[in-house]
């Protein structure tokens, strides 16, 4: 997001909305895109760092812009100049368009075979784990000092979010699900021969 906000205030943009969502993700999802819309007046240019973030489906972009141009609204791609209102530019918009989205299909494509080869060697795809088995048994360790603030624990397992922390323990540090299936049979049973044994 820096990168694109740089690059639009070097570029001398008054108004500046911000979406967290993907390019690929529909206007009607994307908030900031309708603010921006509705905003836009007869004569303004819509101003994008990259023609795929405002858009990854050609004809959504087509439709986008041809809605602007009707309004008199003008489009520029600072990585991609462009003139929409010649003929030619509109055709290099639709050419670029159609080359971001089949980019897109190749990359999920590619994606998806790497998950189903990674599978076929027994091995789950996916990013790795936040959270580490050792970094789990340190976490209920700390845990254990009433003393230590949940924020000041989450700093200490590598800044990690707290919500991270809850996933797999409770307030009290005893294990969750996710945390039990994570620490493995073993330390399940270990917990509750704990709880027999205080119980007792």
């Amino acid at each position: 997001m820096d990168r694109q906000l740089d690059a639009l205030a070097a570029a001398g943009c008054e108004r500046v909305f911000e979406d967290r969502a993907s390019g690929a993700t529909g206007a009607k999802d994307r908030p900031s895109l309708k603010a921006c819309l509705d905003w836009l007046r007869a004569g303004d240019v819509l101003v994008v760092l990259d023609l795929d973030r405002l858009g990854r489906l050609a004809s959504e972009l087509v439709q986008l812009i041809d809605t602007l141009a009707a309004r008199q609204i003008g489009f520029r791609a600072l990585n991609s100049p462009m003139d929409t209102t010649t003929p030619q530019g509109r055709a290099f918009l639709q050419i670029q368009a159609a080359f971001a989205e089949m980019e897109r299909n190749v990359i999920r494509q590619r994606v998806r075979e790497g998950l189903a080869a990674a599978r076929a060697r027994g091995r789950k795809g996916g990013r790795p784990r936040v959270m580490t088995a050792d970094k789990l048994r340190y976490a209920r360790h700390l845990m254990a000092d009433r003393e230590r603030s949940i924020p000041s624990i989450c700093v200490e397992l590598g800044g990690i979010r707290p919500s991270t922390l809850y996933h797999y323990l409770h307030a009290d540090g005893a294990l969750k699900r996710p945390g039990q299936e994570l620490l493995g049979n073993e330390q399940t049973t270990g917990d509750l021969d704990g709880e027999a044994a205080k119980g007792a």
